[in-house]
């Protein structure tokens, strides 16, 4: 969901003039700009200084607990030089004037960054103007610091709050002067977050706690098969059910509604339905791997080329060739699909958990035939996304049960609704091919077979054929080979699939990375050495590399029967190594420690990216030890986490986690972990025990 985010400064801000509650300024989206230097200009932030003194931001990026309420603010405020304890937030509701209010990609801090800091310098620069004009000297003279203006030659001082007045009707400054990273005082610092205490005490609102009078709650009943149709259902026996309101037919599903959730699963349970299974009835995983090892045989669309593989392999002294496979997966938010929904006569309220709520809203108003402009839009706290709430299907859900209840009405997925009937990470093989003379990698060919997930959300939106997203991490790989080729075949079994934390970065590296420790060892080389070697002008890659190396101590004795193994990924603007030290334990992996590196340039709050990463190692070793999803007769086997599993804590390991100090622009910080995880924690495997894994989950032969 990454999308390249750029500004054209004669076109930056607008002031919104003298306005009753102070000195305000807001980012204001612009279409195309006929200049050859012009830009989409898309999301937007509003900033206000009031005259009691206090500093608000508009939250307009979905906060799921990654801190994004406070990362943001303390951009804007160091750049304000505006005292902390007087910056309040409030979340922005869906409104065109904030331009995109997208959350995914880990774009939330580096795609606001400078934006935030622009509009924040112009405010500042403003209240220094207006100080120096009441003061009759030069605004070179005066200077910002901690919510006030200061003249040292005079010693005079000026609060933000006597000043707004002023600053409101002076004119914007068309090119602020931003402060250099060495004088931040705030960035870099961990201030207590504003999400936390209302999640201690409970009054934080998810979409789940929203109450709107006279709600109802709904379950839908699907068909089990991915791909099926309803045929008939009767509803007799589901409105017979004490609390159940009515049910209501959708397309290829059946909605019960009634008074309270567990009233709405007891009629949904007493449904009589018939399914026509469609044509996926006889798909199984084992029909999808045989698939994809047939597709495997195929030449790929080519993402990245240099040099000539073919020639290349054929010179080689060693070829070394292997299969690597990823499953389908759940997002598995603990907060499962929810959303509250009021549609009235041609407009339509919602309140809901949701990563794109632009999108979201267009798709309703299509679905209810109604303006767009009649939406209305209010994110909830997220309860965990993960990518699952970039799409809005249980929007659609939702709306369509509310218009015909003609009343507020809350649909809830079960659990088991959340992983049989959603969207699922796509499974992958990968076949890897290279050639290694002597100590050097001569040839290296990473084929990718997966379905794509562009293709399945916007059909025909390919070009060629080649869907550059499924190349994360190899278009772009940073090793120095001179015969590589990257590509991938297209092998599409029709489950349905979506984003996933990481996304197609989850899968390729643990092939990649795993694969580059078989060829070290076919050189008789050290892993860490071999890459080091084959990472000519990586700076970051190298320095992230090393650290997480050295706090790990590579090259140290172990425990018996430990292994160290590393991995290193670059995605989302961002830098990320991991050493995993991993024993055999009642014959399965136990990883004791996990020491991740990241670089992410600019730190804003060192506390969130540590506890992000923190959760990026248990969300990937959940991935990389347990969770799989498996089909039989085109439906989902896994309905819970009995199934498809989590870590749990008595197997969490020791995460160390060391951040690179950087006065780059921030880079991502939600995804970058993730990568890491299982190809660090299978490349340990192979040190401790010789044998090499190649299938996620990781599991030993018995």
């Amino acid at each position: 969901m990454s999308r390249a985010l750029r500004m054209d400064r004669r076109r930056f801000l607008k002031l919104t003039g003298a306005v009753a509650a102070g000195l305000a300024l807001g980012l204001d989206r612009f279409g195309a700009i006929a200049h050859a230097d012009a830009a989409n200009f898309e999301p937007s932030a509003l900033l206000q200084v009031s005259r009691e003194g206090s500093v608000t931001l508009w939250v307009t990026k979905t906060e799921m607990g990654q801190g994004v309420s406070t990362s943001l603010p303390m951009i804007l405020a160091e750049e304000l030089e505006a005292d902390w304890k007087t910056v309040k937030i409030r979340y922005a509701k869906l409104d065109s004037k904030y331009g995109d209010q997208d959350t995914g990609g880990s774009e939330s801090v580096r795609g606001s960054y400078d934006r935030l800091r622009r509009a924040a310098a112009s405010a500042r620069e403003m209240l220094v103007a207006a100080a120096a004009k009441r003061w009759g000297v030069s605004p070179d003279t005066c200077r910002a610091v901690n919510g006030a203006v200061l003249h040292a030659a005079s010693k005079r001082s000026a609060l933000y709050r006597e000043l707004v007045g002023d600053a409101s009707k002076l004119p914007v400054p068309a090119d602020p002067r931003l402060k250099e990273p060495k004088a931040f005082r705030l960035l870099g610092q961990s201030p207590p977050r504003f999400d936390i205490p209302s999640k201690v005490t409970g009054a934080a609102r998810y979409g789940l706690d929203v109450r709107v009078a006279g709600m109802l709650f709904a379950s839908i009943e699907r068909c089990p098969t991915h791909g099926g149709k309803l045929v008939r259902y009767e509803s007799a026996k589901a409105l017979a059910v004490p609390g159940v309101q009515q049910v209501v037919a959708l397309p290829n599903a059946v909605a019960v509604v009634a008074s309270d959730t567990w009233s709405a699963f007891r009629g949904r349970a007493a449904l009589d339905v018939v399914w026509d299974l469609g044509p996926l009835a006889t798909l199984d995983s084992a029909g999808i791997d045989a698939k994809f090892r047939a597709d495997a045989e195929l030449d790929g669309a080519v993402h990245h080329q240099v040099g000539d593989f073919v020639a290349a392999l054929a010179r080689s002294s060693q070829k070394l060739e292997s299969v690597y496979t990823v499953p389908y997966l759940a997002h598995a938010p603990m907060e499962p699909q929810n959303a509250t929904v009021l549609v009235t006569g041609n407009r339509c309220r919602i309140w809901a958990p949701v990563q794109i709520p632009g999108w979201a809203a267009d798709s309703v108003a299509k679905e209810l035939g109604i303006p767009r402009e009649n939406v209305d839009l209010e994110v909830t706290l997220v309860g965990g996304g993960f990518g699952r709430r970039l799409y809005h299907d249980y929007l659609i859900e939702a709306a369509l049960v509310a218009k015909q209840v003609q009343g507020p009405v809350q649909l809830v997925y079960s659990r088991e609704d959340d992983m049989r009937a959603g969207f699922y990470r796509p499974a992958s093989l990968h076949r890897m091919t290279a050639g290694v003379t002597g100590a050097a990698l001569t040839a290296l060919r990473h084929r990718v077979v997966c379905p794509s997930i562009s293709q399945q959300l916007f059909p025909g939106s390919l070009k060629n054929g080649v869907d550059r997203n499924i190349s994360d991490g190899l278009s772009d790989w940073p090793y120095s080979v001179a015969d590589y080729r990257a590509e991938h075949v297209l092998s599409d079994p029709g489950i349905p699939v979506l984003w996933w934390r990481s996304v197609y970065s989850s899968q390729n590296p643990f092939a990649s990375e795993c694969f580059l420790d078989e060829c070290a060892r076919a050189a008789g080389k050290d892993p860490l050495a071999f890459r080091l070697a084959l990472l000519k002008d990586r700076p970051r890659h190298t320095a992230v590399l090393k650290l997480a190396a050295q706090k790990a101590g590579w090259g140290r004795a172990v425990a018996k029967g430990h292994g160290l193994g590393l991995a290193m990924h670059a995605s989302s603007g961002s830098y990320a190594a991991m050493v995993a030290e991993v024993s055999v334990e009642d014959g399965a992996p136990r990883v004791h420690r996990a020491v991740i590196a990241l670089d992410c340039g600019q730190v804003v709050h060192p506390d969130t990216i540590r506890a992000q990463l923190e959760g990026a190692v248990i969300f990937g070793l959940s991935a990389a030890l347990h969770s799989r999803l498996t089909f039989a007769v085109g439906a989902t086997v896994e309905g819970d986490f009995d199934g498809h599993a989590i870590l749990r804590l008595p197997e969490a390991p020791s995460v160390e986690v060391h951040l690179v100090a950087s006065s780059e622009k921030p880079g991502g910080v939600g995804e970058p972990g993730v990568p890491v995880v299982a190809p660090s924690v299978a490349n340990a495997l192979f040190a401790a025990t010789g044998q090499r894994l190649r299938d996620l989950p990781l599991t030993l032969p018995s």
